[in-house]
C-alpha cells in the first residue's frame, strides 16, 4: 500500500464518512451472504425481515408445504366448529394423511438443500407415535381414534410447536435463465458501487496529477484495495478496503495487527532464506574443493581465474604483519614479569635437581645466592629474548630471513600437502565436515525460535544509537572534556 500523507481536518472527516459508508456496505454484503444459511433463524425471530428480504433472494413459499399447513389450519377451524367426530373432520384427516405420504415421497425440501429438515420432521413424528415407519406415524397421528385417545388440544399443540416451525422453514427459490438462483442484491449494492467507482476515479485523477509520470493504471493500482469495492463478485473481500479505510480514518487502530502480520511474514521467510543462504555457501565451498581449487590455493596460484582480488594486497601477510607488531610492541612488554617468573621457576627446579646443588644446599647462604642467581638469569634471559625478537622485526636482514623462512615453510607444507594421498584425504574430510555442518547446524537454524530473534532485533532498535567520533580533533576534544 502506498504511503499516506498526513490528513487535514477536512480530509479526515471525508475519510471517516467514506469509511462509514464502506462499513455499511460491508454489513449489507455480510447480511446478504448469511441470509440463506441463517434464514431459519430470521424466520423464527424476525419474520417481518424475511417478508421484506425474501423477494431479493427470489424466495417464495413452497406450494406443497404451504398447502399442507393450510390444510392443518382448515382442520383446526373445522374441529372448532363441528367437533372431532364430524364427517368434515374425517375428510380433512384423510386428506392430511395423504398429503403427509406425498410430502415424504416427493421431499419438497430437497430443492433448497434442506432434506435434513424433513428427516427431523419424520424422526419427531416417529418418536411421538412410537413406530418405525414415518408414513405409518403420520397416518396414525391424523386419525380420529388417535386424536380422541390422546386429546385433540394436546396433539395439535405438539404439531404447532414441534412440526410446524420446521415445515415453515421450507421455501421455493426461483431460478433464472442462466441456471442460477435469482439474486437481486445487486439492486441494493449498485448505488454503493457507483459511489465507490466515482471516488476511485477522482482519487486516481488526483494521484495522476501529483505524479505526472504515472499512467492511469498505475494511479488506480496506487489504491488497489479500493478495487474490491467495485467488483460485483467476491464481495466478501470488501473487508480488506473497509479495514484499511477505518485505520486510515483513525476509527480503528490496526497498527498492532499490521506489526504482527509483518513479523509473521518475516518469521516465515527468515527461516527458509537463512537455510537457503547457509546451504548455498556450503555447497559453493564443497564445489570448490571438488573442482580441485584447494590444490591451487595450497600452491599459491595467483592466476586462479575464479578468484577476484580487489586491492592487490595479500591480506594474509598484512594481517600477519599487524599481529606480529602488536605482539612485539604491545603484548610482550606487558607480560615480561610473568615470563620471567616462569623462567625463574624452571631455573630453580633445574638447580634443585643437580647433584652438586644437593651437596651444597646445607651450606649457609647458598639458598639465598641460588634465589638471586635464578632471578638474575630469568630477567636477563627474558630481556635478551625480547631484544632479539624486537631486533629481528626491526632489522631488515632479519625480517628478510624471517620472511624467507615463512615462505619456505609454506612452500614445503604446500608441496607435501599436494601429494595425492594427503590432498585426497583432506578434500574428503573437508567435504564430509561441510556435509555434517549442513545436517547439524542448518537443522539448528530450523529449530531456533525465529520470534525470539525478531524480539531481540526489536530491542536492539529501541536502544539509543552511539554517535562515532568523526576525526582526530573531535577525539582530542572528547578526551579534554572528559579530563
Amino acid at each position: 500500500m502506498a504511503n499516506v500523507k498526513p490528513l487535514t481536518q477536512r480530509n479526515l472527516w471525508f475519510e471517516r464518512l467514506m469509511a462509514i459508508i464502506a462499513s455499511v456496505n460491508l454489513g449489507l454484503v455480510l447480511f446478504d451472504l448469511s441470509y440463506v444459511p441463517w434464514r431459519n433463524f430470521y424466520i423464527r425471530n424476525l419474520p417481518q425481515l424475511t417478508q421484506l428480504y425474501d423477494p431479493i433472494k427470489g424466495i417464495e413459499p413452497h406450494r406443497e408445504t404451504e398447502n399442507y399447513l393450510a390444510t392443518v389450519d382448515a382442520l383446526t377451524e373445522q374441529v372448532s366448529q363441528t367437533g372431532l367426530r364430524s364427517p368434515q373432520v374425517t375428510e380433512k384427516l384423510e386428506e392430511l394423511s395423504r398429503l403427509s405420504g406425498e410430502m415424504i415421497d416427493s421431499n419438497p425440501f430437497a430443492a433448497v438443500d434442506k432434506s435434513g429438515t424433513l428427516e427431523k420432521i419424520k424422526n419427531r413424528m416417529r418418536d411421538r407415535i412410537g413406530v418405525k415407519s414415518s408414513k405409518q406415524a403420520f397416518s396414525t397421528f391424523w386419525s380420529q381414534a388417535y386424536l380422541s385417545k390422546r386429546g385433540w388440544n394436546q396433539e395439535i399443540n405438539f404439531f404447532n410447536k414441534t412440526i410446524r416451525p420446521l415445515i415453515i422453514t421450507n421455501y421455493y427459490r426461483s431460478i433464472g435463465e442462466n441456471g442460477e438462483f435469482i439474486d437481486k442484491f445487486w439492486i441494493i449494492d449498485l448505488p454503493f458501487v457507483i459511489l465507490f467507482a466515482v471516488e476511485l476515479l477522482a482519487r486516481s485523477f488526483y494521484i495522476k496529477r501529483q505524479h505526472p509520470g504515472f499512467s492511469w493504471s498505475n494511479a488506480i493500482l496506487w489504491r488497489w484495495y479500493d478495487l474490491f469495492l467495485v467488483l460485483p463478485f467476491w464481495r466478501y473481500l470488501r473487508v480488506i478496503p473497509v479495514l484499511i479505510r477505518l485505520d486510515h480514518a483513525r476509527l480503528l487502530n490496526l497498527h498492532p495487527l499490521r506489526q504482527q502480520i509483518h513479523q509473521g511474514i518475516v518469521a516465515n521467510f527468515a527461516e527458509e532464506i537463512t537455510e537457503i543462504v547457509v546451504v548455498r555457501v556450503i555447497n559453493q565451498v564443497q564445489g570448490s574443493i571438488q573442482r580441485g581449487e584447494l590444490k591451487h590455493w595450497l600452491s599459491q596460484n595467483e592466476n586462479l581465474r575464479s578468484y577476484i582480488d580487489i586491492n592487490n594486497i595479500n591480506e594474509v601477510e598484512a594481517i600477519g604483519s599487524i599481529l606480529v607488531k602488536t605482539i612485539v610492541y604491545q603484548v610482550l612488554p606487558k607480560i615480561q614479569p610473568e615470563i620471567a617468573a616462569i623462567l625463574r621457576h624452571n631455573i630453580e627446579s633445574a638447580l634443585r635437581g643437580a647433584p652438586m646443588y644437593r651437596n651444597l644446599h646445607s651450606l649457609p647462604g647458598v639458598e639465598v645466592m641460588q634465589t638471586q642467581l635464578s632471578e638474575q638469569l630469568a630477567t636477563q634471559i627474558t630481556a635478551n629474548l625480547y631484544s632479539a625478537i624486537k631486533s629481528a622485526t626491526e632489522d631488515p636482514v632479519g625480517a628478510k630471513l624471517s620472511s624467507q623462512l615463512l615462505e619456505r615453510f609454506s612452500e614445503a607444507l604446500g608441496t607435501e600437502m599436494q601429494k595425492k594421498h594427503v590432498l585426497s584425504e583432506i578434500q574428503n574430510l573437508l567435504i564430509d565436515f561441510l556435509e555434517e555442518v549442513k545436517l547439524n547446524y542448518v537443522q539448528r537454524l530450523s529449530q531456533e525460535d525465529v520470534w525470539k530473534v525478531l524480539e531481540q532485533t526489536k530491542q536492539l532498535r529501541r536502544q539509543p544509537s552511539v554517535q562515532p567520533v568523526q576525526d582526530k580533533n573531535s577525539a582530542a576534544l572528547v578526551r579534554r572534556e572528559g579530563s
